[in-house]
């Protein structure tokens, strides 16, 4: 989930490409309406954030949600859906950027994805298509993970196929 698709490519989109690749579903939740080319170039299918935010939240069926920080931490509707998501089992829930995300224990530090050599290229192909300037030597990709520490009122959404 994020406010702009060019940010999930940028930051998350090779560890998206090798989940895609692995035989996940991979929906991107963004609230921008760019091009679509950029995610469809990593294997993933993009839906309007918003639109997904107004229906009740059920996240319990996700398997991973990679999120930006700052999205967690300025939408309750976000950080509803990753409760829901966290309530409902084993869902891996990943955070990219710098907010505080003050709820958001990273006790378990950052987990670095090394790209593999293919999403490396799909990735560059992406960027490009998404105007974004690439970093050919980037091989891996840096989330924070934890547990939330709160599941108050609180996802690059992906389900197992």
């Amino acid at each position: 989930m994020a406010l702009c698709s060019a940010e999930v490519v940028r930051f998350a989109g090779g560890w998206l490409f090798d989940q895609v690749m692995a035989g996940w579903d991979v929906t991107v939740l963004s609230a921008d309406n760019a091009d679509p080319r950029p995610l469809a170039i990593l294997g993933v299918r993009i839906v309007d954030l918003e639109t997904m935010l107004a229906r009740p939240v059920s996240g319990s069926c996700l398997q991973a949600i990679a999120v930006h920080a700052d999205l967690y931490d300025a939408d309750a509707r976000v950080r509803q859906m990753v409760g829901e998501a966290l309530r409902g089992g084993q869902t891996d829930v990943r955070l990219w950027g710098e907010g505080s995300s003050g709820d958001f224990d990273a006790a378990g530090g950052p987990v670095r994805h090394r790209l593999s050599v293919a999403a490396r290229a799909f990735k560059a192909q992406a960027l490009a298509a998404a105007a974004v300037p690439a970093d050919p030597r980037e091989i891996t990709e840096v989330f924070r993970k934890g547990e939330i520490r709160r599941l108050s009122p609180l996802p690059v959404a992906m389900s197992r196929r």
